[in-house]
């Protein structure tokens, strides 16, 4: 019953300006990303109230380009107002448990066909599971499962990862630490922005 959640909050998705401005002026839709890597499972991506780690990530993007992502030349930020609606919220510990039932079936459904079952796993020199193929397999799994058994669907799903270095010797945080949004019912999107910059010049009285 807590799975629906109230209140609009904001997300802030990192892109090329050309297509922040696009979005808002609705000359386009943001895609779906549909990638077996993908952290959360298939949807459209946003980092939770965090323009900066938006912007991060353009700005990564433009030097370290995906095949599966368009190119970027000028990293922008394009922000949302979103109702997350009925949420797999993984920082709810009823919803790892569910996962839990994800994996299960998972894996009885790879030993059937005979498959090795897909996995996570860093990239290059980073200790961070950057690729998630086990992760989004399983999240898709419970999708799947709530298809077939026609029940409520998930409208997005919502994460928390502790990612990059340790701020300083034997810190409980990391450089990178997130709440990471998962959009899957377009619907839950009430409009997009072009985030404003702090006016700095502003003294109250």
């Amino acid at each position: 019953m807590y799975s629906i959640r109230s209140g609009l909050i904001l997300g802030f998705h990192g892109c090329d300006k050309s297509v922040a401005e696009k979005i808002v002026t609705r000359q386009q839709d943001l895609l779906t990303s549909n990638n077996d890597y993908d952290w959360l499972g298939h949807g459209m991506y946003f980092w939770e109230n965090s323009p900066s780690r938006a912007f991060e990530y353009a700005h990564h993007l433009s030097k370290h380009p995906l095949k599966s992502k368009p190119s970027i030349t000028e990293p922008a930020v394009l922000g949302a107002v979103i109702d997350l609606g009925f949420c797999l919220d993984l920082l709810d510990y009823e919803n790892i448990k569910l996962l839990k039932i994800g994996y299960e079936i998972l894996i009885d459904t790879y030993n059937k066909s005979g498959l090795n079952l897909p996995d996570n796993k860093p990239i290059k020199e980073t200790k961070d599971l950057i690729i998630r193929k086990l992760d989004c397999a399983v999240i898709e799994t419970l999708h799947k499962i709530s298809a077939d058994k026609e029940m409520k669907p998930f409208d997005s799903v919502r994460g928390v990862f502790w990612e990059g270095e340790d701020i300083y010797p034997n810190a409980g945080f990391k450089e990178k630490n997130h709440i990471q949004l998962c959009i899957i019912n377009p619907n839950c999107i009430k409009g997009y922005f072009i985030p404003r910059r702090f006016n700095s010049s502003y003294h109250k009285v």
